[in-house]
């Protein structure tokens, strides 16, 4: 199959607009429908502001019987589980369990072993804000050629032991010095290790500390961490992927079925649009952390330059990126993917005005989705 372009299919809840005037949120409608026609099978988004609730949708969630994306779909959220991740250890921390100052070698002894590291200089903190300096597995060739291609059907149902992606992250020299000035570097094992410090300071499994702490308390009620499962629950788009491959003749793969353990504490978690504005907008408003949690998950880091995560002007604090859109407008938020699934959530800085979107794609332009979160927050665009 190649990817092809699927006609716009379109649902939205919105007040009615002045005679004369365009509809509200216009601009970010043409945006995500320009996601669509550039080749996602779909993409579903939602807004809430001021009390109330916009949705969007465009496109389909199966190629197969051209069956519209929803309101409502589950969807892996990838790298936008970091946040729940950070705010159940700032959780552990309040509660006096650990403090952000603990070094990696107190908790996990022996586990962070190579060439160049030092773990008892690392600390939670530095494994939360992405300033450890550990490599990323996911930079790793081999461990991505198992995921490539028609590799990945001979390994979409393997489960991946945490210490395995550690191993894999350790075969390569420290990146930088733990907390080394100017030095900052996105890496997908900080957060392995993360839900391992969870597990070792509870005794519990990492799923079921985010449930107890987050989710339940929270209300988040279609949101779940499927530890090994490879289903996505129901309802659901299917999850699309070209697997690494680039260019027009890319062969597109349902891969929405797969073992998710090869993202653990990075992400791992299911949810939907509406779940992942409630729990950001919560976050925001200092709703889910005491004050002194709360300081420390938004005292950001500067981004070292484009990492593909953002933009160079971008901040870093506790699973959380403040993104820059353009002179002026700024967001706070997360990004991302995983096989078959994009995503962005990002909020304003008093969590009163939400947006997440998905598609179930990951293929395509990041700027087309940098262009609907713009459209949504930045003055005279939405």
């Amino acid at each position: 199959m190649t990817i092809v372009s699927v006609g716009a299919l379109t649902t939205a809840v919105a007040a009615p607009s002045l005679a004369g005037s365009p509809p509200p949120h216009a601009r970010t409608r043409a945006a995500l429908e320009a996601i669509v026609e550039q080749g996602t099978p779909g993409v579903i988004a939602e807004v809430m502001t001021g009390g109330r609730s916009w949705t969007h949708t465009a496109g389909v969630a199966d190629l197969g019987d051209g069956r519209p994306r929803a309101s409502g779909e589950k969807f892996r959220i990838a790298s936008m589980s970091k946040p729940f991740t950070a705010a159940t250890l700032l959780k552990l921390e309040a509660a006096g369990e650990l403090s952000l100052g603990d070094s990696v070698e107190k908790w996990l002894p022996g586990v962070v072993r190579g060439e160049r590291y030092r773990p008892g200089k690392i600390t939670v903190r530095h494994l939360l804000n992405h300033t450890s300096g550990i490599f990323n597995y996911n930079n790793d060739d081999g461990f991505r050629a198992r995921y490539a291609g028609d590799e990945f059907d001979k390994h979409r149902y393997d489960t991946v032991a945490p210490r395995e992606l550690v191993r894999i992250a350790l075969a390569h020299p420290a990146v930088f010095q733990p907390g080394q000035p100017g030095r900052w570097e996105y890496s997908d094992t900080n957060y392995v290790l993360a839900a391992m410090i969870i597990e070792k300071a509870t005794g519990h499994r990492y799923e079921d500390e985010v449930e107890r702490r987050l989710i339940e308390p929270l209300g988040l009620t279609s949101t779940s961490v499927p530890a090994g499962s490879p289903e996505v629950p129901r309802p659901h788009a299917r999850h699309y992927s070209t697997l690494f491959e680039d260019g027009p003749d890319a062969k597109v793969r349902d891969v929405t079925e797969f073992n998710p353990t090869v993202a653990w504490g990075a992400g791992q978690v299911i949810s939907t649009t509406g779940d992942v504005n409630r729990f950001l907008s919560l976050l925001l408003r200092g709703k889910v952390l005491p004050p002194r949690q709360q300081r420390e998950m938004f005292a950001t880091v500067p981004v070292q330059g484009e990492d593909g995560h953002g933009g160079p002007d971008d901040r870093y604090g506790l699973g959380i990126r403040r993104f820059k859109l353009k002179e002026g407008c700024w967001v706070w938020g997360h990004g991302g993917m995983i096989p078959g699934s994009a995503s962005r959530t990002a909020a304003t800085g008093d969590g009163r005005h939400v947006l997440t979107m998905n598609r179930n794609g990951d293929w395509g332009e990041q700027e087309l989705e940098d262009a609907a979160v713009q459209a949504e927050f930045c003055s005279g665009s939405a």
